[in-house]
């Protein structure tokens, strides 16, 4: 079975920016606490929300705080590594490369606002759906071989790395040695939407026999496609967001940091956070990297796949 190598992402461009903020990152006395944000937003959008942010730290820890922008994921892995960057907010699948060589280990867990078959919850994770139209004459996963699938995209932990797990669970794709998990090798055509409304639409106009949904998206959205679908398999738990730490932050500036942070599940903070961290943020919970990302590195170790920030 492939397995993904231990720093998939170590590229110039990513040693680069991580060297760059070696000069705001660190723990050293008098030296900035540095939080690198996952890239999404751009600094300029995220100006003044920083500044509140910062702010909001600095009233509680004794440290000046930065937060910092990097361009790439490989940048806020990399800072995280080399302790040029002290904490990050991050998605699941980046987190998970991050903690993988012990650098860094996730500290707090988001609990967000998600759907979990018919119910709403707050819950730090989720799950993911396979679904076919209503009238469509399949039954299960195992009769749609050789037909059309789309995924919302490659990047996707719950719309690509757990439904390829569950394929290889079920024993419906087995790669070749040294290979990642291929969606070709079961299905005749497979689309990459852009995103779960783009596959949807695609399942709706009759291009694909099947996609998936996730229990994270708007809420309109993932009842319009249970309403007009059936569900024929899912998969998770899916972790959500995390916040990482780098082993190089000690106490008690970790305790510090770590503490603010859980405040910020505070009603009159939650907009803040959903800037920086999901739309769908309710609060922090402590967790460690085991109770967080367990199934997700399950779901690597299954399929093999390896992050890249390059969409094929």
């Amino acid at each position: 079975m492939a397995r993904p190598p231990k720093y998939p992402l170590l590229a110039l461009p990513a040693l680069l920016l991580a060297l760059a903020l070696a000069a705001c990152g660190g723990d050293d006395d008098g030296d900035p606490l540095v939080i690198a944000v996952q890239p999404g937003a751009t600094q300029a959008e995220l100006s003044d929300q920083a500044t509140e942010l910062e702010q909001f730290l600095e009233e509680r820890i004794d440290r000046d705080v930065e937060i910092r922008f990097p361009t790439s994921y490989g940048g806020v892995v990399e800072s995280l590594r080399f302790g040029h960057a002290d904490a990050a907010f991050m998605g699941a699948w980046p987190a998970a490369l991050a903690t993988r060589g012990g650098e860094a280990e996730v500290v707090l867990a988001e609990i967000r606002n998600v759907i979990i078959g018919e119910e709403a919850a707050e819950k730090p994770y989720y799950f993911s759906y396979w679904v076919v139209p209503k009238d469509s004459p399949y039954q299960s996963l195992e009769q749609l071989r050789g037909l059309r699938a789309a995924f919302p995209n490659q990047l996707s932990t719950s719309g690509y790395v757990a439904p390829m797990a569950r394929l290889r669970e079920l024993g419906l794709v087995t790669p070749a040695e040294g290979k990642t998990v291929d969606p070709k090798d079961f299905f005749g055509e497979v689309y990459f939407a852009g995103g779960y409304s783009q596959a949807w639409e695609a399942l709706q106009a009759g291009q694909v026999d099947v996609s998936v949904i996730a229990g994270d998206v708007p809420e309109a959205l993932y009842r319009e496609v249970l309403d007009d679908t059936r569900v024929i398999e899912q998969q998770g738990p899916v972790p959500s967001h995390a916040v990482v730490f780098s082993d190089q932050l000690k106490d008690p500036l970790r305790k510090e940091l770590k503490e603010a942070l859980l405040q910020l599940g505070q009603p009159e903070h939650q907009e803040l956070m959903r800037k920086f961290v999901s739309g769908i943020f309710v609060r922090f919970e402590e967790a460690t990297t085991a109770e967080h990302l367990g199934q997700l590195n399950g779901f690597l170790a299954e399929t093999g796949l390896v992050f890249t920030e390059k969409i094929q």
